[in-house]
């Protein structure tokens, strides 16, 4: 679609208005330098002009987002507007995951800090006005396809991962969850949509000691059936080695909890029983 035809804009302002005024949040650089006719230089400090007032963003090299006036306190509009537009802009598959993943399926009490992204290639952080959306990095985003899911949003749509694949990242990627009980926390919430078939699936494109610590919190939660499925798939391989519950107890040999349970079932070593978040 062509958002400039049959449309004049003297100045940057006025054509960003008009964006607005059409509903879009985002333009690129290139579209707007022609739509108004100036040149790189003259365009870049319109920009910066309207950035300092905190009237636009620009996340990355020739992608600007519009701040309209009711998200001038917040200093952005909502991440799940335009991250879709940015990734493309990028040429980089994407999904929306994690802790923001488990909000968005109805998880309680996710009061998340963060805009989690999970991508291909390791970005920096952006800051968006108050938001951040922090960057995850997975090599083989086509191995857990099935697990990504299309959302409307407001202005369009983005790609977030199934409960399965959210429930699995969260175990992928310790640094990013919240730490384990509030792990467990989201297990619970989250473990009645679970579907056995398709946690099945993307078992595996994930490390067995993962799969071993999912299945073990799914037990311990009591979603017997989608755990059934993923000691199915272990079963299948070679015999599991002794994983962490929660790694992070046993980081330093000399500071961490003795061992409390030894789980045969799953080769599943625990030194402390993560408890519900309230």
């Amino acid at each position: 679609m062509n958002y400039n035809s049959n449309i004049s804009r003297p100045s940057l302002s006025s054509y960003v208005t008009g964006l607005l005024a059409a509903g879009r949040l985002i333009f690129f650089r290139d579209e707007a330098q022609a739509a108004i006719g100036i040149g790189r230089g003259a365009f870049l400090d319109a920009a910066e002009k309207l950035q300092k007032r905190g009237q636009l963003l620009n996340p990355r090299q020739g992608f600007y987002v519009i701040v309209s006036p009711q998200n001038l306190n917040f200093g952005s509009p909502p991440p799940a507007s335009f991250i879709d537009d940015l990734m493309r802009h990028e040429k980089r598959p994407y999904y929306v995951g994690l802790l923001k993943a488990a909000e968005l399926h109805g998880a309680a009490h996710q009061a998340v800090m963060e805009f989690q992204v999970v991508t291909d290639k390791q970005r920096q952080a952006v800051q968006a006005g108050r938001s951040k959306i922090a960057f995850y990095f997975r090599k083989d985003i086509s191995a857990v396809a099935s697990g990504i899911e299309e959302r409307k949003t407001d202005t369009g749509k983005m790609k977030i991962s199934s409960v399965e694949l959210t429930l699995l990242d969260l175990l992928r990627y310790p640094q990013a969850s919240g730490g384990l009980d509030n792990v467990m926390t989201i297990f619970e919430d989250l473990g009645p949509q679970v579907e056995a078939g398709k946690i099945s699936v993307l078992s595996g494109a994930f490390e067995r000691s993962v799969i071993q610590r999912a299945g073990y919190l799914l037990d311990h939660s009591g979603f017997a059936q989608p755990a059934e499925e993923l000691h199915a798939f272990l079963e299948r391989g070679a015999h599991p080695q002794w994983t962490e519950l929660d790694p992070s107890l046993a980081s330093d040999s000399d500071l961490a909890p003795k061992i409390i349970v030894r789980d045969k079932r799953w080769h599943v070593l625990v030194r402390r029983m993560p408890e519900r978040d309230e």
